[in-house]
């Protein structure tokens, strides 16, 4: 299920039930600004409404938790089981998920109500339980937090994506002050080949898919200094990147073809100027910053065009094993990402989630975990790659060197770059 070195002793109980309450917190906060009308879209089939996020996060420790392990707990809605599982087959039957949008009750009122009656139960039980019942709900604790913090940046990312669809091109928040500067030139930095030791180490907390640890042999190899910007990608664009299916997998000339690819998701053109759509707002775009939501095939093929790479994940991690600047544990998040600040490595995390050529797969000597919570992540290891790195709308504290995040090829709601890998070292 999870690795979690810590078992913490009951008078830590007061930092888990804080932890715990800021986390639920935020997740509310994301969602404060939006009216009960933009809670309950769902602009396609693979985004969620904000008030089915809101309702899911709950659900999760009440089916997983409290069900089981709080005496005397009463579920809220017995209803809501089915409404709000999302794909855990062995806790029962669920609504369809492309029919979530049509979920106009419960309200989002209710949804909160909801949300306030699971965190008073889970704030008793995580103060009250024996030591008995706290050693089998801590790990379940962690997960379902971390659970939470995906579903965090899911609000971010299908908002985004429900208003850019609307004519009005509403903002999200306001925007935030950005100093436009050049992104430094682009360089490499060579790692040399070897035998490296890749995988969750056993220290905190890891999703299941993190481990086991293991070696992998790597060749020599090269990583760019930073990601692909948008002055980067135009330039594929202005080479006829997009009508050039020599750069192209036979799938991704497909998807390009049938969905009328011509640029990233969230670039427009109005009255001749090149913008782009922000959780902020439309605004010009930026060729310094980042070039973000972008499908693995857009990826891909810029690679090809440019006479390099992807990077395999395995390099991935053992570069970002020697960056100097891992993700800082008590950051937030923002809602765009930014340009380069530095020469050297950099954007390895909290700017764009990266990807990579590796097809999501299982470690040597993985194991699901029995029942439900087996079905957390290794059911999805088919038709999808894994993209490294952390986004600006993930959790900073969610972000480590280990992280695995999936998604289909086509995909490109997600905050999803490039950064260059090269045999030429």
């Amino acid at each position: 299920m999870i690795s979690s070195a810590l078992t913490p002793h009951p008078s830590e109980r007061a930092a888990w039930r804080r932890r715990f309450l800021a986390v639920r917190d935020q997740t509310t906060a994301l969602a404060a600004s939006l009216s009960p009308e933009d809670q309950v879209i769902q602009s396609m089939t693979d985004a969620s409404p904000t008030k089915w996020h809101l309702a899911h996060t709950a659900w999760f420790f009440e089916t997983f938790i409290l069900k089981d392990h709080a005496e005397g707990y009463s579920p809220f809605d017995p209803d809501y089981a089915y409404l709000f599982n999302s794909y855990y087959e062995a806790v029962g039957e669920r609504h369809p998920r492309p029919q979530r949008g049509l979920l106009s009750r419960p309200s989002s009122e209710e949804v909160l109500t909801y949300r306030s009656h699971v965190d008073a139960a889970m704030a008793t039980l995580i103060e009250e339980a024996s030591p008995k019942t706290w050693d089998m709900i801590h790990p379940l604790i962690e997960l379902g937090l971390n659970h939470e913090q995906q579903h965090q940046e899911l609000i971010l990312m299908d908002i985004k994506h429900a208003f850019s669809i609307n004519p009005l091109l509403p903002a999200y928040a306001p925007a935030m002050k950005r100093d436009p500067a050049p992104a430094p030139p682009l360089e490499w930095v060579a790692f040399p080949g070897g035998l490296y030791e890749i995988g969750h180490d056993g220290e905190g907390f890891a999703f299941d898919n993190e481990g086991p640890r293991h070696r992998v042999w790597l060749e020599p190899f090269a990583l760019a200094n930073r990601l692909t910007t948008n002055a980067d990608y135009l330039a594929f664009i202005d080479d006829g990147g997009y009508q050039r299916p020599e750069f192209w997998l036979s799938d991704g000339w497909a998807a390009r073809q049938s969905q009328g690819w011509e640029a990233p998701l969230y670039w427009l053109t109005r009255d001749g100027r090149r913008e782009i759509f922000t959780l902020a707002g439309p605004r010009p775009l930026d060729l310094s910053e980042p070039v973000c939501h972008v499908s693995y095939y857009e990826a891909d093929a810029f690679a090809n065009w440019t006479g390099r790479r992807l990077a395999r994940e395995e390099e991935w991690e053992a570069a970002a094993s020697r960056n100097p600047t891992p993700p800082d544990p008590d950051g937030g998040s923002r809602l765009h990402p930014s340009a380069a600040a530095d020469a050297g490595l950099s954007q390895m995390f909290g700017e764009c989630w990266q990807w990579t050529s590796s097809a999501y797969s299982a470690y040597p000597g993985f194991r699901a975990a029995k029942g439900a919570i087996g079905e957390y992540n290794g059911k999805f290891m088919s038709n999808q790659f894994v993209l490294r790195g952390a986004a600006a709308v993930t959790p900073a504290s969610h972000a480590r060197m280990t992280y695995r995040n999936f998604f289909p090829p086509a995909a490109r709601w997600a905050f999803s770059g490039i950064r260059l890998a090269s045999d030429d070292v």
